[in-house]
């Protein structure tokens, strides 16, 4: 009442030498003091007789009976008694829900599993003197108990402490932050890249805020995007077309359908963790240019495993030109694509993830997503182990060399004995099972008879009748360890009847395993890439001298 009063002072004299207790005064009497005295006032007195005249009768409103329940005029729905009715049961509604998983056979159990960094890539279970060998770990090349990161992780710790401090608006914005997302950037060949605690989160602030920011846009998502992807686009409140996986003729098709003026994101992967497949890059960058679309290619798992610095996918496709000139402006397939999101806590061994692009894309998302804003920074020691990982992978290329090799001779040794493996150019070994309760059961002999761990994948993180077990292998699994895994998948296969390619041959193919006519498909690093080549050269000149 004091600042209406105030505002009225100016203009009103009778307010003006009025205090405000003795107006309470004048309207707490039944009598109304104060409403004689407006009517009194020049001013007053014409607008309560012109109110009067434009009213129309008060109807009589008819008394409110006792125990009856007053309904907001905007509210809808029969009025509610709160002594008949029982609260919700909400200890029976998550049961309930769990229920439908375990019927389903979609629960997720998680094995207890400690890696142990002297040992890699064994692990202890529950029990500390029981070890197993870990198969299908995302620490791709091993780096998570690499001394190049731990030995910076442990002098950032003693001089910075444990934890960030607060987000980067807050006391959590250091020197470390910024010279990764430096590292980054040269690394995409971007102008910027912005950091964040994961890469889901990355995915999903940076869909959610662009997307909703961008007038009437329109997203166009591959069938097989992570959770993360769509987590965003569903934030974003925009309207998405899927097509079909890796289908860019019916990308086009959808393309074709939205106006030209309408901003447009094409949100892809590059390697599809779940099948291991590949993304056309070029192919998805040529109808971005036609159509006026912009790029977002997920490189998560991708980033430190491709390319001649680990750059991804975008960067291996022009293999000996980035090699040779890593350099942004270098007329690669690098430099269009218009973001990069990526992660820190695969094969870079550590945790958190990223975006990369334009200097004004990274200043936008970084102003406007509240999954950036309001959210911790990442601890100083985890940002240095992250650098040095970057760092060291750009020039070392022996990790991602024996990967790949391991790689090869797993699906080799697999491929020879009919475990049917789903084909792809990449580093995921997914072992096709086709059945929630045969994956689970796969998944745990191994573990309990076997001492190896590989982690069955069910619905919905595949769809129904393509379960798996997702195989990954790494730098540090040896001979004698690539022996044990075979060994022990054909002796549970034979076991359980578990089918093999001529099984899903004869069924007509699932998931490309058995299926008739399917063209060869090549590994993404080719026998020149990985030095085997000059092996090869070696070998036959070795022949020849032996023969002559």
């Amino acid at each position: 009442m004091e600042i209406a009063l105030l505002q009225a002072k100016k203009s009103c004299p009778f307010i003006h030498v009025a205090s405000a207790s003795s107006l309470r005064r004048l309207t707490s009497s039944s009598l109304n003091p104060l409403l004689l005295k407006a009517k009194q006032c020049p001013v007053m007195s014409q607008a309560i007789s012109s109110r009067s005249l434009s009213t129309s009768k008060t109807v009589q409103q008819p008394p409110v009976e006792a125990n009856t329940t007053v309904v907001d005029s905007h509210s809808q729905g029969p009025a509610v008694t709160h002594a008949t009715k029982k609260t919700f049961d909400y200890e029976s509604f998550y049961l309930d829900e769990l229920e439908k998983k375990h019927k389903d056979k979609s629960y997720r159990y998680f094995n207890n599993i400690n890696r142990l960094a002297q040992k890699f890539p064994r692990a202890h279970t529950a029990r500390v003197t029981d070890e197993v060998t870990v198969w299908c770990a995302n620490d791709y090349l091993g780096m998570g108990r690499s001394h190049v990161l731990t030995d910076t992780m442990k002098r950032t710790l003693d001089r910075y402490g444990a934890g960030a401090g607060g987000t980067r608006n807050i006391a959590g914005n250091a020197d470390l932050h910024l010279r990764l997302e430096s590292e980054l950037a040269d690394l995409h060949h971007t102008e910027g890249a912005l950091v964040f605690s994961s890469c889901y989160v990355a995915n999903d602030a940076t869909l959610s805020t662009l997307a909703s920011k961008l007038p009437g846009c329109v997203i166009f998502s591959d069938a097989l995007n992570h959770a993360s992807m769509i987590q965003g686009m569903r934030h974003s409140g925009a309207q998405k077309k899927i097509f079909r996986h890796n289908d860019v003729n019916h990308l086009e098709q959808l393309l074709q359908s939205v106006d030209p003026s309408v901003p447009k994101i094409i949100a892809f992967e590059s390697v599809y963790s779940m099948c291991g497949s590949i993304g056309p890059i070029r192919e998805i960058v040529d109808l971005a240019k036609k159509y006026g679309a912009i790029t977002f290619l997920d490189e998560v798992h991708a980033v430190g495993m491709y390319g001649p610095r680990g750059a991804g996918v975008a960067e291996h496709l022009d293999f000996d030109l980035n090699a040779h000139q890593p350099t942004r402006g270098n007329g690669s397939i690098l430099d269009e694509i218009d973001i990069y999101t990526g992660t820190l806590g695969k094969a870079y061994g550590v945790v958190g993830g990223y975006i990369a692009g334009s200097a004004a894309l990274v200043d936008m998302i970084r102003s406007y997503a509240p999954g950036f804003i309001f959210t911790t920074s990442l601890p100083p020691a985890v940002v240095s182990g992250a650098m040095e990982s970057i760092k060291y992978l750009k020039e070392s290329t022996a990790e991602r060399h024996l990967q790949q090799l391991n790689t090869r001779t797993v699906k080799s040794r697999l491929g020879d004995i009919g475990i049917p493996v789903i084909p792809n150019p990449s580093h995921i070994v997914p072992v096709l099972m086709g059945d929630a309760a045969a994956a689970k059961l796969a998944s745990d002999e191994l573990l309990s008879e076997h001492s190896i761990y590989v982690q069955s994948i069910n619905y919905p993180t595949v769809p129904v009748g393509e379960e798996r077990l997702r195989i990954t292998p790494t730098p540090g699994h040896d001979g004698k360890m690539i022996d044990e895994l075979v060994y022990s998948l054909d002796k549970i296969w034979n076991r359980y009847g578990f089918k093999r390619v001529n099984d899903w041959s004869n069924e007509g193919g699932c998931a490309g395993v058995g299926v008739p006519d399917a063209k060869e498909i090549s590994p993404m690093w080719t026998d020149k890439q990985l030095g085997l080549d000059a092996e090869k050269e070696q070998v036959a000149a070795l022949s020849s001298n032996t023969v002559n």
